[in-house]
């Protein structure tokens, strides 16, 4: 089929550019599983947004910086915090229901939380569930509007180029993608005018992630063997605080517990940690606590660390946490007179597809916008609540470039159908799990927190073996989801390890032992396929 646009991906990057370029053109926007499976939904902290009288771009602007040790590249960072205000109102009237406060408390209405790294409180919110909030809100306006078709359950597997048109072509332009149609198991090429990746991150190349299922580095995998750049890599954020429990997996307890007064306690001291580490104690960014909890847990043998906001009243924390506190009492854990056991868990992408203000690739009509992304916007370390920003900024800033430069965009050429011809239907599925099981383990292992180089050509060393192993495979049966998620998997794994190995200091995610020292300046990892 063919459309005048391709938004792959429905979060928050992706329904924002679809609504846009749907004013004037026809935009199918496709999702691996179900419409709502991204980390959109799963977002609780809030959208970050210069609101508060007393707070400005500036402040905003240095807090990012900081975060982002100098890696952001600063008219990203500006281009997008002086977005975020205009961001925040255009939700508001898709009609997200934002916390706001009685009048008597301050003359703007929205209620205002603080998160680690931020000097003041500038994040807007929906209590604990904001992600959900906004999906809803975007995917609500996304149903109801005429030019936008909603295909759930493709999942992709190659972007089409020139190299699949009829009549070969080395150009490089992107057409669209080859799709599995997960329900029929046919695979189809979709080709457009223009195509978006807003395909999220690649949390799951990980053991322990707070990334939903399908966080498989999809749109990074499939840009790069198309000849795209990568970027940052190396920069993958842990979240301090992921729930720890051998029942529950992935439940993040998010960033605002600490901003509302929760401590950070070692349970076998029963003291507080953080200012051992920082003098910000439980509000400094995000790496610096996940290094702290992943200290302690080394230094003392712990399966986990407190957070305890337990000293607040009961009605203020079930107040601001519903979600949290309903879903902790289910587990026997009640956070208003008890300890949340918290480990660090693997939590956002930092690096991805090198993009410009624009939204554009190196690839002539490929845009991305989102998780997938190397904007410029997090450096070295994403401040927290600035990537659903990310995604409403660069999902607009795409859909404005395209449209503004319709005219110079070409109607496809014929292409090629996805040969099967060659292939069988897998009579082997185990070791697709097998070989999924031992890369997130030897990401986690040797690639987590803390790296050293021995670690890092250990984990390259086992990505080198298996990237034989997965490419025959891949030549020999029938297409799967899970095998598409494994190819991409192994995909950014080694785009993580290749920019780690390349980067011979600590900056911000990445700590090396072997380099522990910052280099005077500060520069990008860019890959070049």
């Amino acid at each position: 089929m063919t459309y005048d646009v391709i938004v792959v991906g429905s979060g928050a990057a992706g329904l924002t550019a679809a609504l846009t370029l749907a004013e004037q053109v026809n935009v199918l926007v496709i999702a691996k599983g179900s419409l709502t499976g991204g980390s959109t939904a799963w977002a609780q902290g809030g959208i970050a947004a210069v609101l508060d009288a007393g707070d400005t771009f500036a402040n905003h602007i240095r807090d990012t910086m900081v975060a982002g040790a100098g890696l952001n590249r600063r008219e990203t960072v500006e281009f997008v915090i002086e977005r975020a205000p205009e961001a925040i109102d255009r939700l508001i009237a898709l009609g997200v229901p934002f916390n706001t406060v009685s009048a008597a408390e301050g003359p703007d209405n929205l209620h205002l939380t603080r998160e680690g790294g931020h000097s003041h409180r500038r994040i807007v919110h929906v209590d604990d569930a904001t992600g959900w909030a906004v999906q809803a809100a975007l995917l609500r306006a996304a149903e109801a509007h005429p030019n936008i078709t909603l295909k759930p359950g493709q999942a992709c597997i190659e972007l089409v180029t020139g190299r699949n048109e009829e009549r070969y072509s080395g150009s490089g332009r992107v057409w669209g993608v080859y799709a599995l149609d997960e329900a029929s198991g046919r695979v189809e090429a979709h080709t457009a005018r223009a195509t978006v990746l807003a395909t999220g991150g690649a949390g799951r190349v990980y053991q322990f992630s707070t990334a939903p299922r399908g966080a498989t580095g999809d749109g990074i995998a499939m840009a790069w063997r198309a000849g795209a750049r990568v970027g940052n890599m190396e920069m993958m954020q842990f979240h301090p605080t992921c729930l720890y429990n051998l029942e529950v997996k992935n439940f993040l307890i998010t960033e605002a517990v600490r901003g509302e007064g929760g401590r950070l306690i070692n349970p076998r001291t029963g003291k507080r940690f953080m200012e051992v580490y920082d003098e910000r104690l439980e509000l400094a960014p995000r790496d610096i606590v996940a290094r702290a909890i992943d200290s302690e847990i080394k230094r003392f043998g712990l399966d986990y660390v407190h957070l305890d906001i337990s000293h607040m009243p009961a009605e203020f924390v079930r107040g601001h946490f519903p979600t949290i506190y309903e879903k902790l009492l289910g587990l026997g854990i009640d956070m208003t007179v008890q300890p949340i056991p918290v480990v660090p868990a693997q939590h956002y992408t930092c690096g991805g597809i090198m993009i410009d203000r624009d939204g554009r690739t190196d690839l002539p009509g490929l845009y991305a916008a989102g998780e997938c992304t190397e904007s410029g916007l997090h450096g070295a370390n994403r401040l927290a609540s600035n990537s659903l920003l990310e995604c409403f900024v660069f999902g607009e800033a795409a859909a404005r470039h395209i449209l503004a430069h319709w005219d110079g965009f070409d109607p496809p050429p014929p292409i090629k159908p996805w040969d099967e011809s060659r292939v069988s239907n897998s009579d082997e599925e185990v070791i697709i799990k097998q070989n999924w099981t031992e890369i997130r383990r030897f990401m986690w292992n040797y690639v987590g927190i803390g790296r050293t180089t021995k670690r890092l050509e250990r984990a390259q060393h086992r990505i080198n073996m298996l990237f034989g192993e997965v490419e025959d495979y891949y030549g020999q049966f029938r297409v799967t989801t899970d095998l598409i998620e494994l190819r991409n998997l192994l995909q950014s794994a080694d785009l993580i390890v290749r920019s780690a190995l390349a980067r011979h200091e600590s900056r911000g995610l990445h700590y090396t032992l072997d380099y522990p020292m910052s280099a005077a300046i500060a520069k990008d990892t860019v890959l070049m396929p």
